[in-house]
């Protein structure tokens, strides 16, 4: 007797049944992430003339979302009323920590083997790496979060790829990846040509999900390849920053010639542009880690807390202290 072929129950595989998505969606999330995974769904349905997708938006506790551009994004309710969804996907973004609380992650871990598959977009990662939902998996998450997720979940597989699909698990590193991802999973379930039509209708190309987050398939345009060469080692040398003699050796040009481009692409010479780079970097790790200011300080390129906070105050008007 012949044995009864395997049914694959991945969401991520050719299918003519309907999939219903259940967002969990945390207060301070972007709103383009919502609508980057959200919106190619749509679109594909308009493409087929058929609810192929469903989906439905849930939030911690069952009221409008609070998200950072200030729009509150109705909610069909709790966590309980994602029951049913063929797979849910949490979407977080700033100040994940406070807004995933612990009576919400032990309800999402008991709650995630009735999903055929568990997402995350950019901060969701976090989410359900403290449920214990990613262990042993290989995931992704924002690019600006990489190392701090890494050290603290080396039980998991990071990558600095643009999404990742493991098994039942997949994460996407922020909005323009979530719509890859959503692209990948309507080609995968409709073929190639719907994805190439959905795509087109938003006026893009899909990328792959093993394309880094932070480097481009094609150079700007706008921006003299030098430039754009010497920014690059900017941003890799965050903690151990290069003089502009430095970057413009390792480049090619003279110091002078390299000041010359930046002012004529950028408006301000490279020393102006490469401390930007790295009080963003330190604003960021300020508001939304808690490391001390002494680490922050050093893996931003400064010498010490005081000669951040200096820095701080001449260039942002305020304390890094104020921030939190």
């Amino acid at each position: 007797m012949a044995k009864p072929a395997k049914i694959n129950t991945s969401i991520f595989a050719p299918s003519t049944e309907p999939l219903t998505l259940a967002l969990l969606v945390l207060p301070q999330s972007s709103i383009l992430e919502v609508a980057s995974t959200l919106d190619p769904l749509r679109s594909a349905n308009r493409h087929l003339g058929q609810d192929a997708y469903r989906w439905r938006v849930v939030s911690p506790d069952g009221r409008p979302v609070p998200l950072t551009c200030g729009i509150e994004l109705p909610s069909n309710g709790p966590l309980s009323a994602a029951e049913g969804a063929d797979a849910l996907i949490v979407i977080a973004g700033f100040q994940q920590s406070h807004s995933a609380t612990q009576p919400l992650i032990r309800d999402l871990s008991r709650s995630a083997p009735r999903f055929k598959a568990i997402g995350g977009i950019d901060a969701g990662a976090w989410v359900l790496a403290r449920a214990g939902l990613l262990n042993g998996y290989k995931t992704t998450v924002h690019w600006e979060d990489l190392e701090d997720f890494a050290a603290t979940h080396p039980q998991i597989d990071t990558a600095p790829d643009r999404f990742v699909i493991d098994r039942n698990r997949f994460t996407a590193g922020g909005a323009a990846p979530a719509c890859d991802l959503m692209l990948h999973l309507i080609r995968l379930r409709h073929g190639p040509a719907l994805a190439l039509q959905v795509a087109a209708s938003f006026i893009t190309t899909a990328r792959d999900g093993s394309e880094p987050q932070m480097t481009s398939t094609k150079p700007d345009p706008r921006l003299d390849p030098r430039v754009s060469a010497a920014i690059a080692r900017m941003e890799a040398t965050l903690d151990t920053p290069e003089t502009t003699a430095q970057t413009a050796a390792a480049i090619g040009l003279s110091p002078r010639r390299l000041e010359q481009i930046f002012q004529q692409s950028l408006g301000l010479p490279p020393a102006t542009y490469a401390l930007t780079l790295r009080l963003a970097a330190a604003r960021r790790m300020i508001t939304d880690t808690r490391h001390p200011l002494a680490e922050v300080a050093l893996r931003c390129g400064f010498s010490s807390a005081s000669a951040l906070s200096r820095s701080f105050r001449a260039n942002l008007g305020q304390a890094p202290s104020q921030l939190r």
